[in-house]
């Protein structure tokens, strides 16, 4: 008999919005339009994130083009003409393509090959956390919080991250609302989840917290996979959650393993 599992969406990442997240300056902009329903202009996002109009003006024009974004005159009824409003834009469409057709051979290949499919996606994930840390530039010496580097790089893969439980200013505990392989997760699992996994402690670990620890709960949550920190110890604070969101006792694995 089939069953119905819940978990994060499969949305496939799509390349413009893949490039527009690729600036952690960007995903920060992002979260400050997406948590105004109002919306914000090109002054107030200034204000908020303590640069220069004319660079926050083209972050928010890279965010538009990707669809991440809306743009409208704000009509504030102020003298003259109304400046540009920004609000948040509907998820692009799913687009399958040849990546997720080689991914799936990649992973298939894996699955088959490797004596132990989990480790070997977790090595291959810890060297690609890694990667990503120094693509952005986001290395050991960054200015931002670990924790927040590491949802950074998750909502450029596509993950959807949400921060919904936070510890001394750090995130403790992120749900991923999308997947960009859930279509590979029922064949390979394994490879899928351990891939993931070795993508967040090799992230962690480049950015300077070598000693902290992340487990990975696949589908932990009603609408998400959910990703614990170590720093959840330290007397958590919960932050605008869903309550639906949270089963009463999520089925927990070794190390995260499905």
């Amino acid at each position: 008999m089939d069953t119905l599992r819940a978990g994060p969406s499969g949305e496939t990442i799509d390349t413009p919005r893949h490039r527009a997240l690729a600036s952690p300056v960007r995903v920060v902009i992002l979260h400050l339009v997406r948590r105004s329903p109002a919306g914000l202009t090109t002054a107030e996002v200034a204000e908020a994130t303590g640069r220069h109009p004319t660079t926050v003006r083209e972050h928010l024009d890279q965010l538009t083009a990707a669809g991440l974004l809306l743009r409208e005159r704000s009509g504030s009824g102020s003298p003259g003409r109304p400046a540009w409003r920004y609000r948040a834009g509907q998820p692009p469409e799913p687009a399958a393509g040849p990546y997720q057709e080689l991914a799936g051979a990649l992973v298939e290949h894996i699955a088959l090959t490797e004596e132990d499919p989990w480790a070997a996606g977790m090595a291959v994930g810890r060297t690609w956390g890694r990667k990503l840390i120094s693509d952005t530039g986001t290395g050991p010496t960054g200015g931002a919080r670990v924790g927040d580097r590491l949802v950074a790089i998750l909502e450029r893969l596509g993950f959807a991250p949400r921060v919904v439980q936070r510890a001394a200013a750090e995130p403790a505990e992120v749900h991923l609302h999308s997947c960009p392989f859930l279509g590979l997760v029922d064949t390979s699992p394994d490879v899928v989840c351990g891939l993931h996994l070795g993508v967040i402690r090799g992230a962690l670990g480049a950015a300077g917290a070598a000693g902290t620890d992340a487990e990975l709960v696949p589908f932990g949550a009603a609408t998400a996979c959910v990703i614990r920190l170590a720093a959840a110890v330290h007397s958590p604070e919960r932050v605008d959650d869903d309550p639906t969101d949270h089963p009463d006792e999520p089925q927990e694995t070794q190390a995260g393993r499905p």
